[in-house]
């Protein structure tokens, strides 16, 4: 039986709009791309979220990939604010699970800059039971580590939960530990898929 929902947080309970974000500091769509690509997009994105790298460490590390838009990349990502922003329906789908008896929990790769540079965003963290961001613990999906560190801290049974994650790497990971899991699409999908569960 499903006890417990965990959410991944980015493009789930938030957008996590890079595009338009580049978009609205004035990038044309082929410097996007280059800049995407150079970030976003590199492996050097994943230990932004670890929380070993500062932003200096990171820009320095994006700009050795395609140093001829080392300015265009210290403009995109000085200030990140508007990165991500809310989802109306975050806070409302919280209250209506836990009214229902369910555990919610936020399991996701999440940088420090983005936590205080987009921390209104985050305002249904205070509705949930807790949480990790990976910032915090030096861990990220869809490393084993991290969804067990879930488990202990608060002392959950992988076969009483399921994860929603629009990544499917990341879901995969959960369901070899025995977690229940669903690919995020839409909202709308997602509740169908957790009434298959018996989640309603």
């Amino acid at each position: 039986m499903i006890r417990n929902v965990i959410f991944d947080i980015g493009n789930v309970l938030t957008d996590f709009r890079w595009n338009e974000f580049l978009q609205d500091k004035g990038f044309d769509e082929a410097m996007i791309q280059r800049i995407a690509k150079a970030s976003v997009l590199s492996p050097f994105w994943a230990e932004f979220d670890r929380g070993e790298w500062d932003t200096d460490k990171l820009l320095r590390e994006f700009a050795k990939l395609d140093p001829e838009i080392e300015d265009e990349l210290y403009r995109a990502f000085g200030d990140i604010r508007e990165m991500v922003t809310k989802r109306d329906y975050a806070i409302p789908w919280i209250k209506e699970l836990k009214s229902k008896g369910y555990g919610v929990y936020y399991l996701s790769n999440y940088s420090y800059k983005a936590y205080v540079d987009c921390i209104d965003a985050l305002d249904f963290i205070p509705f949930m039971d807790g949480g990790i961001l990976s910032f915090q613990d030096r861990v990220i999906k869809p490393d084993a580590e991290i969804y067990r560190l879930l488990l202990s801290r608060y002392g959950l049974k992988a076969e009483e939960c399921v994860f929603l994650d629009d990544t499917p790497a990341n879901v995969e990971a959960a369901k070899k530990l025995g977690f229940a899991g669903i690919v995020f699409g839409t909202r709308e999908q997602a509740q169908e898929e957790l009434r298959a569960l018996g989640v309603c």
